[in-house]
């Protein structure tokens, strides 16, 4: 049973508006940053931390950010239903694959070695 949900996107002129002005808050915030190289430091990272939380309030006020907000929470109400393995029934799965592993590479460097024996001893001649 496959419903396929069609999801408009609607961009306002004040959205676009928003997201350009968060564009602008960043990069001028970097740029303050540079502009203000003769001032000490803590005004220097002040005006860029300023600036780029300026930009993200800005952002998550758009219609992007709204989404981006509400998908974050739906993340986390779906991680909260994820029934997570117990410490035993993990490290039982960690020796698993670690026995896989070790299997797979024994296994594979048997077949090279068959593969360089058939190769360089029989079909090639060659005695090392």
């Amino acid at each position: 049973m496959s419903s396929s949900t069609q999801v408009e996107t609607v961009s306002t002129g004040a959205d676009k508006a928003k997201l350009a002005g968060a564009a602008v808050l960043l990069v001028g915030s970097v740029v303050a940053f540079y502009l203000l190289n003769q001032q000490s430091m803590w005004l220097r990272v002040l005006a860029l931390f300023v600036g780029v939380i300026a930009a993200v309030v800005v952002y998550f006020s758009s219609e992007n950010g709204k989404q981006l907000i509400a998908f974050g929470r739906e993340a986390v109400r779906e991680v909260k239903k994820v029934v997570w393995p117990t410490r035993k029934e993990a490290g039982q799965m960690t020796l698993y694959v670690f026995a896989f592993v070790v299997v797979m590479a024994l296994f594979l460097w048997l077949t090279d070695k068959t593969v360089e024996w058939v190769i360089y001893d029989l079909v090639l001649g060659w005695k090392r």
